[in-house]
């Protein structure tokens, strides 16, 4: 149902973002990744992923706190592929530490990469969807869009603003064809994730799965974990003919994190 169209993903190269890209590509999407890493595993990933799906997919180095590089990156998916109809702002890091020992440069990193890079993205991106007539622009949020835990200020407050700047960007391209939705995941078992289990392990001397039940426990009354192919899932329903008319919603996947 979206054969031909064309996204950039950023943060694709492992993790949420790469399933992203895979449902993508598995839908018929070309796909431009994004992100940070090893030159020679991301060309594996860049290429096993095209072999995989069949699909023509790109790569673009930017980093998503330079804004030449991010507007570049949205400009080298038009030239690549002729448009750019799907942007996925999916690139983000995490800090946990209490306010007043807070390193300013990991806030202004987390805001930069988290946040701002979605302005940047959008801004470039939108002009090429109004000329089409089409676009669908999806931010990874997350439960801490919705709600905050201790320790996390920066990520919670970069996540609480792209809920916001979602609703915004709706409201904006409502009419023109464009819809733009928040993905709210609760744990994934990311790589990201589970270094924080593993951190909590050795605090608590426990089994990294003891940590990972207590982590569960604690936010998530599914007690499992989300899986990035079921984000990947529900990318490609936001970006399907059936979503046509949702547009400015968070939708939470997160096991009944914020149904609390």
């Amino acid at each position: 149902m979206l054969n031909g169209k064309v996204a950039l993903v950023t943060g694709s190269t492992s993790g949420i973002g790469l399933a992203m890209a895979r449902a993508l590509a598995q839908s018929g999407v070309n796909v431009m990744l994004n992100g940070l890493g090893d030159a020679d595993e991301i060309e594996k990933t860049r290429a096993d992923l095209a072999q995989e799906t069949g699909q023509e997919i790109g790569y673009h180095g930017a980093n998503m706190m330079k804004e030449d590089e991010i507007v570049d990156a949205v400009e080298q998916t038009v030239k690549t592929f002729g448009s750019i109809d799907i942007l996925v702002n999916n690139a983000g890091i995490q800090h946990v530490s209490k306010i007043e020992d807070f390193p300013t440069a990991k806030w202004d990193a987390i805001i930069a990469i988290n946040l701002t890079s979605a302005f940047h993205t959008t801004k470039a991106a939108l002009p090429h969807m109004r000329k089409s007539g089409w676009g669908r622009i999806v931010n990874t949020a997350s439960a801490h869009g919705l709600v905050a835990s201790p320790f996390k200020s920066a990520y919670v407050a970069a996540k609480h603003g792209i809920v916001g700047f979602t609703k915004v960007t709706a409201l904006e391209t409502a009419g023109a064809g464009i819809t733009c939705n928040a993905i709210n995941p609760g744990w994934v078992r990311t790589e990201l994730v589970e270094r924080q289990i593993e951190a909590t392990a050795k605090d608590k001397g426990c089994t990294v799965e003891q940590a990972a039940a207590d982590m569960l426990a604690e936010k998530q009354p599914s007690m499992d974990f989300v899986t990035p192919e079921q984000l990947g899932g529900v990318l490609v329903f936001l970006c399907s003919p059936s979503a046509d008319q949702i547009t400015g919603i968070s939708l939470s996947v997160d096991g009944g994190w914020t149904a609390r």
